[in-house]
């Protein structure tokens, strides 16, 4: 393949990044998916294709519809059992946020509520709502009528609509919030915490990877109950750390976050999404698999200097 072809194929490359990771939810999925295209693309007649980055829009949606599709997709995100693979705002792959359709599409409660889609709805959704194909556009990419296409995005919309926790946020606001809530949380003051969760608040956690099953809390009062022992340093939690994690506020996925860090590696977070000034959704991550690229942008960036310095 000549330099100009793969300099056609590097042009569209984040682009087609940030459409996989949407799609899959998971960075390491959506990086396998844009080499699977590259691939594709090296064995192509290039002659036949006028128009590159529609071809290769095709060609990774596609792949990540097989992925979706495939039994072990289907195995590994049954039973809503599954949980995005968060970035640090910044990373690229996170792909356009001019607007907020294209920074909600990207954000870790929409990639949860994208999971009850089919397959064809989310890919509809994602195209639609974070990179504004025409319905006319979606249709060939995914081989359906134009008046499939939006009707799949209709229903896309108003389920997400329907689910939604939390909205955008000033980030100054959002940052308040989540030190007002950093602060309840280490010193177990569980009154406050109820106060700064909504009535209809949720908390899912991965359990360190440790448990079988996402571990999931409803009510102001069992969330604020689990924040609480969450929230308590011992020597256990220490040891599976390995060591006493600083406590850092960052943003991940256009969201207000807590990131626990020991030494340069990150070794969990939280990211909240918040309601009219109260925490409407909390996502505990700590499972390694989860936190390589988050691991790998944390040490590359200067950041201020931890809320908590030694937890």
């Amino acid at each position: 393949m000549d330099s100009a072809a793969v300099d056609r194929f590097e042009a569209v490359r984040g682009r087609l990044a940030s459409l996989a990771y949407r799609m899959l939810g998971s960075a390491t999925d959506a990086e396998d998916a844009v080499q699977d295209t590259f691939l594709r693309w090296q064995a192509a007649d290039h002659e036949q294709i006028r128009v590159a980055e529609a071809w290769l829009t095709k060609v990774v949606t596609r792949l990540c519809l097989d992925r979706l599709r495939s039994a072990q997709a289907r195995h590994e995100r049954a039973a809503g059992d599954w949980l995005p693979e968060p970035l640090l705002d910044g990373d690229p792959m996170l792909g356009p946020a001019d607007t907020f359709e294209q920074r909600e599409s990207v954000s870790l409660a929409v990639l949860i509520l994208m999971e009850r889609l089919s397959p064809v709805e989310r890919a509809a959704y994602v195209l639609r709502e974070a990179f504004a194909y025409p319905h006319a556009e979606i249709a060939g990419i995914l081989d359906i009528t134009e008046s499939a296409s939006q009707q799949h995005v209709h229903r896309a919309r108003r389920r997400v609509a329907a689910e939604r926790r939390g909205g955008e946020v000033d980030p100054a606001s959002a940052r308040r919030v989540v030190e007002e809530f950093l602060a309840a949380a280490t010193s177990g003051r569980t009154e406050r915490l109820v106060e700064l969760l909504t009535a209809d608040v949720i908390a899912v956690s991965d359990g360190a990877g440790l448990a079988r099953r996402l571990l999931r809390y409803r009510t102001r009062e069992r969330v604020a109950s689990y924040v609480r022992d969450g929230f308590r340093p011992t020597p256990a939690k220490r040891r599976l750390a390995g060591g006493s994690p600083a406590m850092h506020i960052a943003r991940l996925n256009g969201s207000p976050a807590v990131v626990a860090v020991v030494g340069d590696r990150v070794v969990g977070a939280v990211a909240f999404g918040i309601s009219d000034g109260r925490i409407a959704s909390l996502h505990g991550i700590a499972a390694p698999g989860r936190l390589g690229r988050l691991d790998a942008a944390w040490g590359q960036r200067p950041f201020e200097p931890p809320v908590i310095a030694s937890w």
